[in-house]
């Protein structure tokens, strides 16, 4: 399968600060600020995240955002927020 939907993710760069650069098939580019995350009082899957060392392992299958714990955030989710503003603040 192709991930060819324009809210697909086709590139990724880890940043500092529990940020993400991410371009998506259409050319579309900004950040995905997982900074929240650090806040959070219940997170679930995401929990495992707040060590930087598992964050930045974060990875691309099939045009979306994947970590090796099993946490994966819909790449449609983001996409209309960093379309229209360039960034994207998760919500925890």
């Amino acid at each position: 399968m192709i991930p060819a939907a324009p809210w697909r993710i086709k590139a990724l760069s880890v940043l500092p600060d529990y940020r993400l650069a991410v371009t998506f098939m259409d050319d579309t580019q900004g950040i995905a600020d997982f900074s929240a995350l650090l806040t959070a009082a219940e997170c679930g899957i995401f929990e495992a995240l707040k060590d930087k060392t598992s964050f930045d392992q974060a990875r691309l299958n099939l045009g979306a955002v994947t970590w090796p714990n099993g946490a994966d955030m819909d790449p449609a989710w983001m996409y209309e927020q960093i379309r229209a503003n360039k960034l994207w603040s998760v919500p925890f």
